[in-house]
């Protein structure tokens, strides 16, 4: 059998793990004021944050894609030779995605279309779709690669410290009344995803507490993977080596680290940094 495995643009996966790893990617839109962009086919996490940094209306919005576009998506993977499809989306609780998708599979009722909610967000999806592509590789089933993606989701975290709770609040992922105790205690939040929900895991009171208090988060115990988040103006690399060094145990198996784009870029703003770790078994 073969598998094809396709995700969205919420996952953050670079062009080349997606072509390294044949992985198909439906696209979301962000939309400025002045325009609209598939993302990341018309508009590159690069081009998204000097556009964000550099716009008077710094706040874009994103829409999900139709069930017309998985549809498209889910045929040409077949026509190509897949004989089943496994795809690892949004959390449901945070976008309609995954309905078009769902929708999308109800138009093939006679062909194996798997559907796993990441119930996250980012690299936590790109971490699952690269599982799934590395299981389809070696010639795993769909049922057994779905079976198995829900089982590491389960154990697969997500930390990320934030700037400020703005973006989080103009893009209604959080309440108006929470982004603004957090903007008068002028905390630096670090939130975490728990079952699709965006909860705040601590609120240090400076950009330092904050740093030291997500790596104490993400380093708690031994990991499986670690896959690097940062927003710009930051730099990954130093706070990469800080986690590796202070993690218990072996390195993980797997490490990656990349600028988080424009999907979930659009609602945690400039200067947010972390990680999506797995844990062992």
């Amino acid at each position: 059998m073969t598998v094809a495995i396709v995700t969205d643009s919420g996952s953050d996966l670079t062009p080349q793990l997606l072509a390294e790893n044949n992985i198909r990617q439906v696209p979301l839109t962000v939309s400025f004021a002045d325009r609209s962009f598939l993302c990341p086919d018309e508009l590159s996490p690069d081009e998204f944050w000097k556009r964000m940094t550099a716009s008077d209306t710094p706040f874009p919005h994103t829409s999900t894609p139709s069930a017309g576009q998985f549809r498209q998506a889910y045929d040409e993977l077949f026509a190509a030779g897949a004989d089943a499809i496994v795809g690892v989306f949004l959390s449901e609780t945070l976008s309609s995605t995954i309905k078009a998708a769902e929708v999308a599979r109800g138009m093939l009722p006679d062909r194996q279309i798997e559907i796993i909610d990441s119930r996250s967000a980012c690299m936590a999806i790109g971490a699952l779709a690269l599982r799934g592509a590395r299981m389809a590789a070696r010639g795993d089933s769909a049922a057994k690669i779905a079976e198995a993606l829900n089982a590491v989701r389960r154990r697969t975290n997500f930390y990320v410290a934030l700037d400020t709770l703005e973006y989080l609040r103009r893009g209604g992922r959080i309440s108006g009344a929470r982004a603004a105790v957090g903007g008068l205690l002028s905390v630096k939040p670090i939130i975490t995803i728990d079952d699709g929900i965006i909860e705040t895991a601590d609120q240090p009171r400076t950009r330092a507490k904050a740093r030291e208090r997500v790596k104490e988060l993400l380093t708690d115990r031994p990991l499986e993977e670690m896959h690097v988040l940062y927003t710009p103006p930051l730099d990954d690399a130093a706070f990469r080596e800080e986690l590796l060094a202070a993690l218990p145990g072996p390195a993980p198996k797997l490490v990656t680290s990349q600028v988080i784009g424009p999907i979930i870029g659009a609602h945690v703003g400039p200067g947010a940094y972390g990680a999506v770790v797995v844990y062992p078994e």
